[in-house]
């Protein structure tokens, strides 16, 4: 299996380092989207607007017209936390998760430590930073084994309630998901329900909302001016588990009266370019049109 590097700033990482036109954050939009959604709240919290009904089946067709049309293998899964609408295309597929475990990585951390009545010490803070803001791999094997590598990520994620993401034993990067795991995971860092205490949701959300310029592409697409994001994107290329390219980014895009989670997930694209541009039409065609639905 390969140990990706599916991140930044590594030492010894991969050639996606060297690409010139790496994408970059989208004007008018802000960083953010840390707030809480407690038990109950969601459609209730937006008011009544006279607004077409949500055609998932059109959605559907229209996304899988897409997504014909591109290179590789492609997954989303997205939620409305304001409206209830939720929609999945191939929200099941199994994609190589690339440095989008990084988020998995930490909220497994965090957990342990708030299990043990422990905060995260100084040095895996700033780990932590270095992970979620800039990507950092060795901050991310760092913190991948003080989770307890495979093992210790994978038995969090009985308490995430995820299903299909299978953590690899020690290279984290090779580890598997689906974009609907992916949901259930940023649905952990935003409901009170979650077995993560609101300081470690908010810490870990203050994180993703905050990465630098060059990270902050990917569902960020989905998102309108003002509108506050919080992400973690993950790109690599892969030759043990696929051919091409992995590029996945999940996140929250949180506006007055929307609230999403999209996990977009794609596989086997011949350039990062070819991946990021999939991503992102996905992710800004599925929130335009749940955007118009009630």
């Amino acid at each position: 299996m390969l140990a990706l590097a599916a991140g930044a700033t590594g030492v010894g990482l991969t050639a996606h380092l060297l690409i010139s036109d790496t994408p970059q954050r989208r004007n008018g939009v802000t960083v953010g989207a840390t707030e809480s959604i407690a038990a109950g709240q969601g459609a209730a919290a937006v008011a009544k607007e006279k607004t077409r009904p949500f055609d998932k089946w059109a959605l559907g067709h229209a996304v899988r017209a897409y997504i014909k049309t591109r290179p590789g293998k492609t997954g989303v899964m997205a939620e409305d936390l304001r409206t209830g609408l939720s929609f999945g295309e191939n929200e099941n597929g199994r994609f190589v998760t690339a440095s989008i475990m990084k988020v998995d990585i930490l909220s497994s951390l965090v957990l342990q430590r708030q299990r043990d009545h422990r905060d995260l010490t100084a040095g895996q803070r700033e780990l932590a930073g270095r992970m979620i803001r800039e990507s950092d791999n060795n901050a991310a094997d760092a913190l991948y084994s003080a989770a307890g590598n495979g093992d210790g990520v994978k038995k969090a994620n009985k308490k995430f309630g995820l299903k299909d993401t299978k953590p690899f034993p020690t290279s984290w990067g090779s580890s598997v998901t689906t974009p609907a795991d992916q949901v259930r995971l940023l649905t952990n860092l935003v409901s009170d329900k979650s077995p993560i205490k609101a300081a470690g949701r908010q810490y870990i959300l203050g994180l993703m909302g905050s990465v630098i310029d060059e990270q902050a592409w990917g569902v960020s697409a989905a998102a309108r001016p003002g509108e506050k994001v919080a992400l973690k994107n993950g790109w690599a290329p892969v030759h043990h588990q696929g051919n091409g390219w992995a590029v996945n980014s999940i996140g929250r895009v949180t506006g007055h009266d929307h609230d999403f989670l999209i996990a977009v997930c794609s596989g086997d694209s011949p350039t990062m370019e070819a991946g990021v541009s999939t991503v992102e039409h996905v992710a800004e065609m599925v929130a335009s049109t749940m955007r118009d639905s009630r």
